[in-house]
């Protein structure tokens, strides 16, 4: 029978102290191989073997100039030990200071980033940091805290380097989560910037189990040449294909509504469908609700000359602005300036018009100041009652619309969440009928300007506005036993109705499964105490792990 090998390692040998004084050898903190001081090598095993032979064979002459148990040899050995350790100990500083130096560059280089400021401010900070020193410490902790930080490396190029780094980190990051996530929606959106570049930015949202909630971060920004859905469609795969993942991941998809988009032949979204059959498709709720504030033809043209109004005023000359903010300076208006507009944001006109209708009547008193032409056009817009009114009006309608609006947008906001901020809103415009012909609660700003006795039919517009919303809206009908299963799914009363709603979104679900799963869930005691209620969204879908058909 063959013995079994053995190995130097299972030995369990130990360094002796006195090789030390005999051999002049050490054991660092650092290794398991003794340390010669005098050469400065090393010796595979912990063995007195070894060291003795080392010694014996390479410094003879040590022990003739140093021997054995003299005063001699215990100095010269005191100060190997003393220069190694310092030596030693210098090289972990000064490993040590540098890691730290370059960590602090990419904290820097992170702040700049998150703060949208140009690579060149690093410098300007280090410059800070050294002031602080100076006046904060004193002496030998001064001219230490100064020094190290002037060598912290914060150069243009420097930080390009840091942030690329780090901008390759949070995409590795956000891929590693989305490939570990059981299913994700994305919302798509072309657009031209400043310098015309067309440009298609593509958000994900996804169920992160690391996390255990859901998530909502950009997954891509490409540019455009052409913007046709054949283009659009490839950008979009290039990218699921760069972070790894499958479109048949990808649950739902939401867009413009843009003919590139949703074109039944060669739309993005239709060419996605080819590939992925259950894929869900939206038209951007906040994109539909501001379709459907559509300005009658009235209304359009007072909107249109109160911006060119407040063009006019506010950026038509740089002299004209500052005589126009000091006037409302001197005569203590409620502001000292307009607001501009931007016609990409509905929020933006809102806002504008009630900057603008609370100082109309000191704009009036400057226009009238004003000699030419265009100023007596739009003292005459602001003299006239009719345009004012429709005006008060606007300023009203917007600010509902905006309320909306903002109901609408953030994170975390779930399809339960949109769907009763627009279904509350469509209840709303039937009381705002109402209330157009009576006391005006929901109309202040017209109610001030006319008494109740207005000239224009403004009830038409808000009939208008209730269609535009009832048919636009119509497509994006979710049952109201899915909506109450998702935000709380005690509540469901009938298990039958709930399934086949589901049944029509999800033309996958099966509907025995549904019923049988929910039915266990809602008699699932230990479900019950935990009150999915109150849980956090992500977190309520996270203990739901023992019914697959109805948490997918």
């Amino acid at each position: 029978m063959l013995s079994k090998k053995r190995k130097v390692d299972e030995e369990n040998r130990v360094f002796k102290d006195d090789w030390t004084e005999k051999y002049a050898f050490i054991l660092p903190q650092s290794s398991a191989k003794p340390f010669c001081l005098i050469c400065s090598e090393t010796v595979g095993v912990v063995k007195s073997g070894n060291v003795k032979r080392h010694y014996e064979t390479k410094h003879r002459y040590f022990e003739q100039q140093y021997p054995q148990n003299t005063e001699v040899r215990t100095i010269k050995l005191r100060q190997l030990k003393s220069s190694y350790e310092s030596a030693n100990k210098l090289l972990v500083r000064a490993l040590t200071h540098q890691e730290r130096a370059t960590e602090a560059s990419f904290r820097v280089a992170w702040v700049l980033g998150k703060n949208k400021k140009p690579f060149s401010d690093a410098e300007v900070v280090k410059e800070c940091f050294v002031e602080i020193a100076e006046a904060l410490f004193e002496g030998k902790e001064r001219q230490e805290m100064s020094e190290k930080f002037k060598k912290i490396p914060l150069s243009n190029d420097t930080l390009t380097r840091r942030t690329e780094i780090l901008a390759h980190d949070l995409v590795k990051q956000l891929a590693d989560d989305i490939k570990d996530a059981p299913c994700l929606s994305l919302a798509v959106d072309e657009s031209t910037d400043g310098t015309d570049q067309a440009q298609l930015c593509v958000f994900v949202r996804y169920f992160s189990k690391a996390k255990g909630t859901f998530c909502e971060d950009l997954l891509g920004l490409t540019p455009l040449c052409h913007t046709k859905g054949e283009d659009i469609y490839e950008a979009i795969m290039q990218m699921l294909n760069e972070i790894g993942t499958d479109v048949k991941n990808v649950v739902s998809i939401t867009s413009d509504g843009a003919p590139a988009m949703i074109g039944k032949e060669k739309g993005a979204v239709q060419r996605l469908k080819e590939k992925h059959v259950d894929l869900l498709t939206y038209h951007c709720i906040i994109h539909q609700s501001v379709l459907c504030a559509s300005l009658g033809k009235e209304y359009a043209g007072v909107m249109e000359t109160t911006m060119k109004l407040v063009n006019y005023l506010r950026a038509s000359s740089a002299l004209q602005h500052r005589l126009l903010r000091a006037f409302l300076t001197d005569v203590n208006a409620a502001y000292n300036d307009l607001l501009l507009h931007n016609n990409v944001r509905w929020l933006s006109k809102g806002k504008v018009l009630e900057r603008f209708w609370a100082i109309r009547k000191d704009l009036e008193m400057f226009l009238s100041q004003q000699k030419n032409v265009k100023a007596r056009h739009f003292l005459d817009f602001l003299k006239n009652d009719d345009n004012l009114e429709l005006v008060a009006f606007l300023v009203d309608i917007t600010s509902h619309l905006n309320e909306l609006n903002l109901k609408l947008q953030g994170q975390g906001n779930t399809v339960c969440d949109l769907i009763a901020a627009v279904r509350s809103f469509e209840r709303r415009l039937e009381i705002f009928k109402s209330d157009i012909t009576g006391p005006h609660i929901h109309f202040p700003t017209l109610l001030q300007q006319t008494n109740g006795n207005h000239h224009y039919h403004h009830l038409s517009f808000l009939e208008k506005l209730a269609k535009n919303f009832r048919q636009r809206f119509e497509d994006f009908n979710v049952g109201r036993q899915v909506l109450l299963c998702i935000t709380s799914p005690f509540l469901v009363k009938n298990v039958e109705e709930f399934s086949k709603e589901t049944k029509s979104i999800f033309s996958w679900a099966n509907i025995a499964s549904l019923q049988t799963e929910l039915i266990d869930l809602q008699e699932n005691v230990a479900l019950q105490e935990v009150d999915l209620t109150l849980l956090p969204f992500g977190l309520k879908w996270s203990q739901l792990k023992i019914f697959p058909t109805y948490r997918r």
